[in-house]
């Protein structure tokens, strides 16, 4: 085996260092700085994308806060429509009880009015009926006929008492 042959050992080494040399002068002049160079534009790359997802978020949690502002102002305003609608039904609603309650007062005075007419006249008329009656059963019973004035000052002496 000639690798193993002691006199080409010097002939070996030559061109182990030559190879190597060359070698070590093509990676280190072409191979290193391109390697180099992609690895730069990978971290920029990184880097942009890293300051663009920085300036995103910061762009989302101010549309997020923007947002929640104008959500937290429409509830306010639909609270203020609520309680203004609420108001206003509550101000109708008063205003019908009271129209309500005046109609029915006045209805109840009217009503008492007509009951104290048709009191009076059906007491009226008791004391008219009552009188014909006292005649009829005088002159049914005892066979005697009483005046007007007299069976009518009886009638009423009988109602005082009564009452």
């Amino acid at each position: 085996m000639p690798q193993f042959d002691f006199l080409s050992f010097p002939s070996q080494i030559f061109w182990l260092v030559v190879t190597f040399v060359a070698l070590y002068f093509i990676i280190s002049r072409f191979a290193i700085p391109r390697i180099g160079d992609v690895m730069e534009q990978r971290q920029k790359m990184i880097d942009d994308d890293l300051e663009r997802a920085t300036q995103l978020k910061a762009d989302t949690d101010a549309a997020i806060q923007t947002y929640e502002k104008a959500l937290a102002e429409a509830r306010a305003k639909a609270h203020e429509v609520m309680k203004g609608a609420q108001d206003e039904m509550s101000r109708k609603a008063e205003e019908r009880n009271r129209d309500v309650a005046e109609k029915l007062a006045q209805q109840i005075a009217e009503g008492e009015t007509r009951i104290s007419k048709a009191r009076d006249e059906a007491l009226a008329s008791i004391r008219e009926v009552a009188t014909d009656a006292a005649k009829a059963v005088a002159d049914k019973v005892a066979g005697v006929s009483i005046a007007d004035d007299k069976a009518e000052a009886a009638v009423a002496a009988a109602l005082k008492e009564t009452r």
